[in-house]
């Protein structure tokens, strides 16, 4: 950001609901009144015509209504306008105006007025020009070399221009491979035409060349030969940009500097008449227009360019003079006299200058004050007998959180906490030592989904008197209120879940006492999530279950969550020792799958989507080569399609970027929410089995063994090794099973499996061993007896067998054992393999 900005000198806003371009800004002695005083033209695209005379206002109020001379509505858009001698009887400038399907020339005319009102101008139509195709942009200028009078060129949509000498039309030609229309500007010195093609190349044409081509009325009659004679039209000379081209402009301010600047998509060329270089400088922006002016420096030109960021640069050549910072992003600026004149693509012009104001700012004086001795003596006693209190006491932190405030910011709730430490340890530099200080923190729903938990955690480091850095963590959790706002209760919904307790039923508004306006009745509460689902909660009037209904299976774990967690704290008060709840429904295993699968899917898209760019990537550089290595040789030949092939492998590339990221964003919900669906069924099988809070832990960390996806590992393969570890160990059928896949645990290569059906019936033989009376344990593995037979196979540097294997012709060949130890493979592992195999049947892995 540029530390000055432009002074604003004049400004005015244009209508509302306009569009303006490049062409719809001119500046010229329009009413040829020879005060010196040039006025400012502009012209919109809903066909208003406006004629300004800026000038600097005494007072700081609103810009003077004298200063806008003209406001005419015209009958089509204005496409351009343009300044010059178009009438051939007269040498006053005359305004040219520019319609999709006319050009008219007008004379504009003021009269002195003899009362305070002022001056009065006037429009008048001089002559105009209907015209046969759709026109896009003109250029004006002493065609031909003749002197006196300027010509008009008007180039259409479909790369005709069309010459028209004052009152008469001339000529018609189209251009040679024309494909869109470009940037058109005429050269005096060399009485050429310039413009842009599609094949991204500036183009120079003759007016002598133009005037003798082949004539022709249609595209496509200028390849066919025709009798009258004359020549096929080609350019002068071309040079390769290599990028659309937004103006080109030819300087006109001394004919001593024969220089041509185009201003590309992202770099400003300068190239001499011959068509030959000059400078360029690459651009680290995106540039909007620009405007060469004279320069107080022989040789050197100044350019005011302006971007995207609302910058306006001021160069030298190649070297940035000054930069000042703009309210809008100017489409088309030109110079007033030393002002700058700036119009935006809605209507917003200014005149401005660049400079800076004195700054009168001066620091405020400190006053002195001389210190209380006795104060301070007493404070630093003070502290040192904390300090000697702490030294004999072990520090620590009792760290609480505490609801403090409810509101709403543009409908979303906004939860306030209190954090409330006791310093016992001078960790804060503001706290005294034994004091408490309390840090307060906003919360609110970011995403355009749910968390898949509600809960925080506040970590706090600090040392010791010792010098002994410590750490300190405490959690607390967020209230369901924050996610979600009253509603009515649904009716008919998709997934239901069941709820059962040993106590007598309980109305809900003795349960959610906290959030009584949430709820319609006592055995009904609805909870509508912000972000667009709803969960219905039902109580029985005579008995003691529960109902939780969606039709979202993820987002019941929040209310389900919080309502197991109420139940507990309103029994707990009640004095109740033999509270338990239950679930005995079957578990909605299908349900929970939906979710694995969508997760998987996504998975599989964003790997396919990687491998896609990848392919694109390499075509995309294959082909930079192949053109930088056309560019560079001395004598290059055709590009053979190239740049098209390179346009449109770029395209590709950004378009499976775009989806690529769309998918990831997807990726990350569809994670969010099989975190909430896995939590669900975690909490629906440890209410059915009566899980213990251990054995609940490790199934929780086992169905949910990462908190987030990576791309070198996932969540499917992660869980599928957990579940399968289980499977093998504590959970397994027989000791048996459970010590050989103790011999044989080894290191597992984890990667995307091809599809989830491994995962599912590994999770459904999860459940179904756990309701048969698996119990979770993760010191199962050092209770089981391992027999003497796979203690002999597992370990290490055994090479024999055990007898009784001996007896069961169970022994290897030797030359077996010769091809095994060439390849260097360990002799016991072979064994453990074979007896395994033969003894116990398939093993389980």
């Amino acid at each position: 950001m540029s530390l000055f900005k432009a002074r604003d000198w004049w400004s005015a806003v244009l209508g509302e609901g306009e569009e303006f371009d490049q062409g719809c800004l001119c500046v010229g002695d329009v009413d040829n009144s020879g005060s010196g005083h040039d006025k400012v033209v502009v012209g919109s695209y809903m066909g208003m015509l406006r004629i300004f005379s800026p000038h600097a206002s005494k007072s700081s109020e609103e810009v003077p209504a004298d200063a806008q001379l003209l406001e005419v509505q015209l009958q089509n858009a204005i496409i351009q306008v343009e300044l010059g001698k178009f009438v051939s009887c007269s040498d006053l400038l005359h305004l040219a105006v520019l319609h999709p399907r006319k050009l008219s020339v007008f004379s504009i005319s003021g009269t002195a007025g003899n009362v305070e009102h002022g001056d009065q101008y006037q429009l008048k139509l001089v002559y105009e020009h209907n015209l046969q195709r759709t026109a896009c942009s003109m250029t004006h200028g002493t065609f031909g070399g003749v002197s006196g009078h300027h010509s008009l060129c008007v180039q259409s949509m479909d790369g005709m221009l069309m010459f028209f000498e004052q009152e008469s039309y001339s000529f018609g030609r189209f251009l040679p491979g024309f494909l869109l229309p470009g940037p058109l500007v005429y050269n005096p010195r060399t009485d050429s035409f310039l413009t842009v093609s599609s094949a991204r190349q500036l183009e120079s044409y003759k007016y002598e060349t133009l005037a003798v081509a082949t004539e022709a009325e249609t595209r496509q009659d200028q390849d066919l030969s025709v009798n009258s004679g004359g020549k096929r039209l080609t350019p002068d000379w071309v040079f390769v940009l290599g990028e659309q081209a937004l103006e080109v402009c030819v300087p006109s301010f001394s004919h001593s500097s024969s220089f041509i600047f185009i201003l590309g998509e992202r770099n400003l060329y300068c190239l001499r008449d011959n068509g030959q270089i000059h400078f360029m400088k690459k651009l680290e922006f995106n540039p909007s227009c620009f405007l060469p002016y004279a320069s107080v420096r022989d040789g050197t030109t100044n350019l005011l360019l302006c971007n995207h960021t609302n910058m306006l640069l001021v160069y030298q050549d190649v070297t940035l003079k000054w930069a000042a910072q703009l309210p809008f992003v100017p489409v088309a600026t030109r110079l007033l006299k030393g002002v700058v004149t700036s119009l935006s693509s809605d209507g917003h012009l200014l005149c401005s200058y660049m400079g800076t104001d004195p700054s009168f700012f001066s620091t405020p004086k400190v006053d002195a004050r001389e210190a209380d001795y006795e104060q301070v003596e007493a404070e630093m006693k003070r502290l040192q007998k904390l300090i000697r209190e702490a030294t004999r006491t072990q520090g620590g932190i009792a760290a609480a959180d505490s609801l403090t405030g409810y509101q709403t910011r543009l409908g979303m709730p906004i939860v306030t906490h209190e954090l409330i430490s006791q310093v016992l340890l001078p960790h804060l530099s503001s706290c005294d030592i034994g004091s408490s200080t309390s840090v307060k923190f906003s919360a609110f729903l970011n995403g355009r989904y749910l968390p898949a938990d509600l809960k925080g955690e506040i970590t706090v480091s600090y040392n010791s008197p010792t010098g002994v850095p410590k750490i300190l963590q405490s959690t607390f959790t967020l209230p369901l209120a924050l996610v979600c706002v009253p509603s009515s209760p649904a009716k008919t919904t998709k997934f239901k879940i069941t709820l059962d307790t040993n106590q007598a039923p309980v109305q809900l508004s003795s349960i959610f006492s906290g959030n009584a306006h949430q709820y319609t009745d006592g055995n009904s509460l609805a909870f509508q999530f912000l972000p667009g689902p709803k969960v219905t909660l039902l109580a029985s009037k005579t008995s003691q279950r529960y109902r939780i209904q969606s039709d979202s299976f993820e987002d019941m774990w929040l209310v389900a969550k919080e309502l197991v967690r109420r139940f507990d704290q309103y029994f707990s008060k009640l004095g109740v020792k033999d509270f338990k709840k239950s679930f005995s429904g079957p578990l909605p295993l299908q349900e929970y799958f939906l979710s694995v699968d969508h997760h998987f899917q996504l998975r599989v898209s964003a790997k396919q989507y990687q491998d896609l760019l990848s392919e694109q990537a390499v075509q995309f550089r294959a082909i930079q080569r192949r053109l930088l290595t056309r560019f560079k040789d001395k004598t290059p030949a055709p590009l053979q399609n190239l740049d098209t092939l390179l346009d449109t492998t770029y395209n590709q590339v950004m378009a499976l970027a775009d989806a690529a990221e769309e998918n990831h964003t997807q990726l990350e919900e569809a994670f969010v929410r099989l975190r909430g669906s896995t939590q669900l069924l975690v909490l629906l099988l440890s209410l059915s089995q009566g899980l213990t809070p251990e054995q609940t832990a490790i199934l929780e960390a086992t169905l949910l063994p990462l908190l987030q996806d990576t791309p070198q590992l996932g969540w499917e393969e992660s869980c599928d090794a957990a579940v399968s570890h289980l499977l093998r160990t504590c959970l397994s059928r027989s000791p048996k099973d459970q010590a050989t896949s103790l011999a044989h645990t080894g290191a597992q290569i984890l990667g995307l499996p091809r599809d989830t059906d491994r995962l599912k019936r590994h999770i459904s033989l999860l459940c179904d061993r756990i309701a048969k009376g698996g119990r979770l344990t993760l010191a199962s593995e050092a209770n089981v007896q391992v027999p003497a037979q796979v203690q002999h196979l597992a370990a290490p540097g055994t090479h024999t067998l055990p007898e009784n294997v001996k007896k069961k012709n169970l022994v290897l060949k030797k030359k077996h054992l010769s091809k095994l130890r060439a390849r260097h493979i360990p002799f016991h592992v072979c064994v453990c393999v074979c007896v395994c195999v033969c003894v116990w049947g398939v093993c389980v892995c």
